[in-house]
């Protein structure tokens, strides 16, 4: 148990296809396998994340929507996932329309902040996967997290939408949530056959400093496939290239060196 507050990230990207949902499950499972407690909150309607950590999501009886929406407790929905230390708030397609349904309710951006604060010596990090838009589920996530990760993809075009999303972040910063910050750059798909990602990892590095882990997360067939496995890649292949890049950013991550 941990008696201080967890640090709680939230994880966006409005672009899509640049692994958001893979380095959330990779991260957390990794951050979990080195002994700590972790909670992934799925806010992304297509529940890639809670089926990527093996929680089928066509039989739940609670999920991240009834939270949002119907104020159910966050601790009645939270399940074990196979990793040890790691728990998920699942979520499915109920959340497609919970956009819209948030509009009217009262403190509708801070929804998901209360329901974290309920659970919050509970987890020693908190992963929020948010969904690739930038409306009130995001806007949720921002106002709950005190970090927020980008993952970056190492191709053309990759900090393509990075300034709409660092202008979102300097809103909610202003007028919800004064200590959110970005603390942490992941570059990932990284394929050290081509000039083109070093030179996006370098210019990456030129932007953000030295918030961009020193570690870059290879393009592999392992990471690619374990989603289908419903298992992150550290469990499916841990000796593999793929596990062993992301339990080196999770080091990175626990270490505060973002």
């Amino acid at each position: 148990m941990s008696s201080t507050t967890p640090r709680v990230l939230a994880v966006a990207n409005q672009k899509g296809g640049v692994g958001k949902t893979t380095s959330v499950v990779n991260l957390s499972a990794s951050i979990a396998l080195l002994g700590h407690r972790v909670l992934v909150i799925d806010l992304d309607p297509q529940g890639n994340a809670s089926t990527g950590l093996g929680i089928d999501i066509r039989s739940l009886n609670g999920s991240v929507y009834d939270v949002l929406l119907h104020d159910t407790p966050i601790e009645d929905v939270v399940l074990a996932s196979a990793v040890k230390g790691l728990f998920v708030v699942p979520a499915n397609l109920d959340l497609a329309g919970a956009e819209i349904e948030l509009v009217p309710m009262m403190g509708r951006e801070t929804r998901l902040r209360k329901a974290i604060e309920r659970v919050a010596n509970e987890y020693e990090y908190v992963f929020i996967d948010c969904p690739p838009s930038l409306g009130l589920l995001t806007v949720n996530a921002l106002t709950a997290a005190g970090e927020v990760m980008v993952p970056v993809q190492c191709e053309y075009y990759a900090l393509e939408g990075l300034a709409q999303l660092l202008r979102n972040i300097e809103l909610v910063n202003k007028n919800l949530n004064p200590t959110l910050q970005v603390s942490t750059i992941l570059c990932q798909m990284f394929d050290n056959r081509t000039k083109l990602s070093a030179d996006v990892v370098r210019e990456v590095r030129q932007h953000f400093g030295d918030k961009v882990l020193q570690t870059v997360i290879p393009r592999t067939v392992k990471i690619a496939e374990s989603p289908s496995h419903g298992q992150p890649v550290v469990v499916l292949d841990p000796s593999g290239v793929g596990a062993k890049a992301y339990l080196a950013a999770a080091q990175e991550v626990v270490n505060g060196r973002a």
